[in-house]
């Protein structure tokens, strides 16, 4: 179906593999062919706010009924006005059809964004001191705060108005996997690869995972990218990570000190965590995480559906932000100027010289070598739904979630690629045409149409 069809009709088709019309390779390549020709062409049989209020109510359809034959069942039962009718009540249609037009003003202009303090939050943090927020005519309150339970927990209290997040939190708390079920969205990816596993200085010669049984391994939270790449890495290596070794749960700013009273053996971490065990001379960097999963997800810029949904032309603003800072940062020269930017005690609190070894690449290991890395941690926004599957394949291998998933259907409702697409574009940046891809994890393929197949894959594993 296209962006610019009637959603109300049951004869069209709103999900498809191919395109609507038949012409295309697919909806995104119909729905941009269908953008030009609105920018380029005079809109003859309807006015332009008739044309974006369609474009604003196949969006609503789209998220009420993934399955095209619910959203037919539902029309032919009540019919098309008191359909259009009765999402009117519950959604404010009209304004989300003038921001969709460019001509709404922001629903409001003072906002609170918590973050962890940490490098994968280069592109929200930047934003601040750098200007991109005020730029969208926004007042933003970026907030560092101690650990991410803590951020999920004043997000959902609505303490924040958005956050950054874990790549898997807005998937386990769309699911109410260890919290209460809300809908949650991550319209952006903060940052891939930025990870490293990290270990004490003592094992410098115990390389070899399969010497590791018994270790005390820390990772950022229990959902998190950091949690399944240490245990599919054990796993790879033959050990079981719920018997063979302990992992447990630590905020970010304590890993270092941990690792220096020996509570921990290692961690998977984001940065600039491994950098500053380097720095203090109490680890060593063992692998950087993109030597796993090369491009992987790490953190997201994350909001409720109701803060999407209520005030949608400050989340669009908001978003906007975070894709040009994000577009900013894609750029080496401008690395340097970012680290001094983000390093200070109200951002990272670390030293400038550690957030520089993270950004540029260029770092010392631990191990008396300097090596050379530029996409140590790269920026690229666009929340491929095929990493949300990945997610979710791993959510249940271990058992965090259990009996049947719509992997797909989740992906898209959490991870919101068509916003982003056409944001990035406004960006200077060049989206993708479609929104899943399949992508390799310490060599083994990962096809997201089949995820199902991909858990019983494996040997390790807690999923029955």
């Amino acid at each position: 179906m296209s962006t610019f069809d009637n959603p109300f009709d049951t004869s069209r088709t709103l999900h498809s593999s191919g395109c609507s019309c038949g012409r295309h390779v697919d909806q995104i390549e119909h729905e941009r062919d269908a953008v030009r020709q609105l920018q380029c062409e005079p809109v003859e049989r309807q006015s332009e706010e008739k044309l974006y209020e369609g474009v604003v109510a196949s969006a609503i359809m789209r998220a009420m009924f993934p399955k095209d034959a619910a959203r037919r069942a539902f029309l032919k039962s009540v019919g098309a006005s008191t359909a259009l009718a009765a999402i009117s009540q519950f959604f404010p249609l009209k304004t989300a059809t003038e921001v969709f037009g460019q001509g709404a003003k922001l629903e409001k202009t003072d906002l609170k964004v918590g973050f962890i303090p940490i490098t994968c939050a280069t592109p929200i943090i930047m934003a601040h001191p750098m200007g991109f927020y005020t730029k969208q005519g926004l007042n933003v309150e970026v907030i560092k705060t101690a650990g991410w339970a803590v951020i999920r927990d004043k997000t959902l209290n609505k303490e924040y108005d958005a956050a950054h997040m874990l790549s898997p939190m807005p998937l386990a708390i769309s699911l109410g996997v260890g919290s209460n079920a809300i809908p949650y969205t991550a319209p952006a990816i903060e940052n891939i690869n930025g990870q490293a596993i990290t270990l004490s200085i003592k094992h410098k010669d115990k390389r070899n995972p399969k010497d590791w049984k018994g270790f005390k391994f820390a990772v950022p939270f229990d959902y998190s990218i950091h949690n399944y790449l240490i245990r599919y890495y054990l796993a790879e290596h033959g050990l079981d990570p719920d018997t063979d070794v302990q992992i447990r749960a630590v905020p970010p700013p304590e890993m270092v000190a941990n690792l220096r009273a020996d509570n921990i053996d290692g961690f998977l971490a984001p940065d600039p965590v491994n950098q500053r065990a380097v720095y203090d001379g109490v680890g060593f960097i063992h692998v950087l995480s993109k030597e796993l999963w090369e491009g992987h997800p790490c953190c997201v810029f994350a909001a409720s559906k109701e803060f999407v949904t209520q005030t949608p032309n400050t989340y669009a603003a908001l978003l906007k932000a975070i894709i040009a800072a994000t577009a900013f940062a894609t750029k080496a020269e401008n690395r340097k100027q970012i680290a001094e930017a983000i390093a200070p005690a109200n951002y990272l609190n670390q030293p400038v010289t550690v957030v520089e070894q993270v950004l540029t690449g260029t770092y010392a290991d631990g191990l008396g070598n300097i090596k050379t890395d530029p996409n140590r941690i790269a920026f690229d926004p666009f929340p491929w739904e095929s990493f949300a599957v990945w997610i979710l394949t791993q959510m249940k291998r271990w058992g965090q979630i259990k009996g049947e998933i719509d992997y797909a259907g989740v992906a898209k409702q959490v991870f919101l690629a068509t916003d982003t697409t056409r944001l990035m574009k406004e960006a200077g940046l060049t989206p993708p045409t479609t929104t899943t891809k399949s992508f390799s994890v310490m060599g083994k393929r990962f096809d997201p149409s089949k995820p199902e197949d991909y858990i019983k894959s494996f040997a390790i594993k807690k999923a029955t």
